[in-house]
């Protein structure tokens, strides 16, 4: 059954499709794409999960920009061309960097679980921001949407017409106008934009 209101749409776990690394590096789990069900070298924008387990190159995307958040786990260097490593926790800001610059992943300890963003430039450009419990989500500008990511045991919205909880890793997906639903639960809000639409 389809979890649905007014300018908002649920997108549980439990229907996010799996597909192989660009590299046969292991399994991400894709929570939306546009256009729907576009390959990986057709999409304007991609929002996956994927569980790291091991130390590697990151997978190639020339024309793409990303941002890598670590979700679960003990963290994640990460490499990006000749520039000094950073590190990715599951309480560090989310980090953007351009997916054709060769990159390398280290894992601080055991396996993490990291939320990708993806946007192909020229077309579409991002922006991802963690949200704390008591924040309320922004306003939506003319021709962007929103992502808004379950980044703990639950997140519940709280005001008029809110939507149900979101569980670990689920999301809500907002192509319309909302009312400002205050965040109970910790967050990640992705906001996409089209660039003709900018300014």
């Amino acid at each position: 059954m389809t979890e649905a209101g007014p300018g908002w749409r649920i997108l549980r776990v439990a229907d996010q499709v799996e597909t192989p690394w660009k590299n046969g590096g292991g399994v991400t789990a894709e929570i939306a794409a546009m256009p729907p069900g576009a390959g990986l070298d057709a999409f304007d924008w991609r929002i996956s999960r994927a569980t790291v387990a091991a130390d590697g190159p990151f997978s190639a995307f020339p024309g793409i920009d990303r941002t890598l958040t670590v979700l679960d786990g003990d963290g994640l260097l990460l490499a990006v061309g000749d520039a000094p490593p950073v590190l990715l926790a599951a309480d560090a800001e989310p980090f953007a960097f351009p997916g054709d610059v060769p990159s390398h992943g280290r894992l601080v300890g055991g396996t993490v679980v990291d939320l990708n963003v993806m946007t192909r430039r020229g077309r579409v450009v991002h922006a991802v921001t963690r949200l704390a419990a008591g924040a309320t989500l922004p306003p939506l500008r003319p021709g962007e949407l929103a992502v808004l990511v379950c980044a703990g045991p639950a997140l519940h919205l709280h005001g008029s017409d809110a939507p149900p909880a979101l569980a670990r890793h689920d999301a809500l997906l907002i192509d319309g106008s909302v009312p400002p639903w205050r965040v109970d639960g910790p967050g990640l809000l992705v906001v996409l934009r089209p660039v003709a639409a900018s300014g």
